[in-house]
């Protein structure tokens, strides 16, 4: 078991973890729960009344933070021709086609998203047991396939995220700091859930947004009523 700090122990016991709170009420709480020496990342996690096992019921996207994920996104772009000089113009930070292939080979990993158009797919294929691990393997579904770079990259490096459910039907995404003023946490929050009711899988039966936790990096976590996020009802 993870050893936690007396200051994560003592913030356990500043408030009623079981209690449902507005999404207003909890980022206040979260923020003023992150109690680290850095500006600490606020996270939501999600859990769906979904079947992740089965594909029809596998959630996997992006969504638009309006207030942005305060942070520098780091963009590789697998292209060539017209295409590379796109995402260069569009400010990604590695582009190339079979050279930056060979780079990623050879352990290069200095990115955080990885683009590919469609006609690199079979060199990116390839680096499947490099990226596919880190949640980094370029995917139409997420939109990182495709043959407009140019607005893909700036549309990660403007604050898009991607999201996934994971073995447990959960949803990870970072949204913000804890710099962040609550109304702007509050706004990417709501577009986060917003996102998944509109993603919702057909074959999805009962309820759908089961819990809500949003935390910060250091803090520990503060449920939210999911009645009262976005459009989640």
């Amino acid at each position: 078991m993870k050893k936690r700090s007396k200051k994560y122990a003592d913030g356990l016991k500043s408030y009623d973890r079981h209690r449902l709170h507005t999404d207003s009420e909890a980022m206040e709480m979260v923020k003023g729960l992150a109690s680290g020496k850095f500006d600490e990342t606020i996270d939501v996690v999600v859990r769906l009344g979904v079947d992740p096992r089965k594909a029809d019921q596998m959630l996997r996207g992006t969504v638009d933070l309006p207030s942005g994920t305060g942070k520098e996104v780091r963009v590789a772009v697998f292209a060539q021709g017209e295409a590379a000089a796109a995402a260069r113009d569009a400010g990604a930070d590695h582009v190339g086609s079979d050279d930056l292939a060979a780079e990623v080979q050879a352990g290069m990993m200095d990115f955080d998203v990885a683009v590919a158009t469609p006609d690199m797919m079979p060199a990116v294929g390839r680096l499947g047991r490099l990226l596919g691990p880190r949640g980094l393997m370029p995917n139409p579904k997420s939109g990182t396939v495709t043959d407009d770079v140019a607005r893909t990259v700036a549309g990660f490096k403007g604050g898009k995220v991607g999201y996934r459910t994971d073995r447990f039907a959960n949803v990870h995404v970072s949204i913000g700091k804890a710099s962040f003023e609550p109304d702007a946490l509050v706004k990417n929050l709501r577009a986060v859930v917003a996102e998944l009711e509109r993603a919702k899988p057909a074959a999805a039966k009962g309820k759908y947004v089961k819990k809500v936790v949003v935390s910060s990096s250091m803090g520990p976590g503060v449920r939210v009523d999911p009645a009262g996020v976005g459009s989640a009802d």
